[in-house]
């Protein structure tokens, strides 16, 4: 399998940069069920930088990939006026035990592995309006690969997966509804929220990228009357290196919950298969 992601900086600090770009560009990979084998880097970065910022964000990549168990063979710079990086990742999968988003089946239940509000967090950041604590429990959360996730998915027969990322939970829920030609049902009661998320959207911190998603999808989805306006900013925001979204039959769905918050991962569980069609917010 072959994937490839890049970014413009989303933290101040290069190598937590370059190490969440990696993470964010290999999560595709887990989503499938595989292992990562090589990246290529692709990097855009300003003549008239430091070139130890570069090596920064190098380092963080590199170590990633590690982290994953793969190695980077090279890649391609050019001069850009902003900063950009991430990977072209090829991975491994055996064609019987491939995740995919469209074998979700009625009864199974949802499962998230990572709070949602990254893009909220990270605008309060970029407006000097974020408290340490909250940055730094976002920035921990992107760093964190879906790699075991995985695994563990494919011990439970999940039906179906997909990585939540760019198109927001709503987006990433909707494509997997269509996909499997069921009906998607999230409890948005249940969505779990990373620290200071709520009190930023409450702010007026909503991004660009929550807006386009919200226009993505529009007509696709069935929103109840009493989901909040908040909630909703923070179902469509666009997440970076977000969680999985796991549809598992219900008599596996505890021993994945338990397995996965032994690891001290989020095992939220967010909603449910249903016959029919389309995706639905329930409150």
């Amino acid at each position: 399998m072959l994937t490839v992601d890049f970014f413009p900086p989303v933290v101040d600090d290069p190598y937590t940069y370059g190490a969440v770009a990696a993470a964010n560009a290999m999560s595709d990979v887990y989503a499938m069920g595989g292992e990562v084998l090589l990246a290529l880097q692709v990097v855009g970065f300003p003549e008239d930088q430091p070139v130890e910022i570069l090596t920064e964000i190098f380092r963080g990549g590199a170590e990633k990939v590690a982290e994953a168990g793969g190695v980077i063979v090279g890649g391609h710079t050019l001069l850009d006026e902003e900063p950009k990086y991430g990977l072209a990742v090829t991975g491994t999968v055996h064609p019987d035990s491939i995740l995919r988003k469209s074998g979700a089946q009625p009864g199974d239940v949802l499962l998230l592995t990572k709070a949602l509000g990254t893009g909220i967090v990270l605008t309060a950041a970029g407006a000097d309006e974020c408290a340490p604590e909250h940055l730094q429990a976002t920035v921990d959360s992107m760093l964190r690969l879906n790699r075991h996730p995985s695994h563990l998915a494919k011990e439970a027969n999940a039906h179906a997966c997909t990585d939540v990322t760019g198109f927001g939970l709503i987006g990433h829920a909707e494509e997997m509804a269509h996909a499997s030609g069921v009906r998607v049902v999230i409890d948005a009661s249940q969505a779990p929220a990373l620290p200071g998320a709520m009190q930023y959207i409450s702010q007026g911190h909503i991004t660009g990228g929550a807006s386009r998603n919200r226009e993505g999808v529009a007509g696709k989805v069935e929103i109840a009357d009493g989901v909040s306006e908040e909630i909703e900013h923070l179902l469509y925001d666009a997440q970076t290196s977000g969680g999985l979204l796991l549809c598992v039959a219900p008599e596996s769905a505890d021993a994945l919950a338990s397995a996965l918050e032994a690891d001290d991962f989020l095992a939220a569980r967010i909603g449910r298969i249903e016959e029919g069609a389309g995706l639905r917010i329930e409150a």
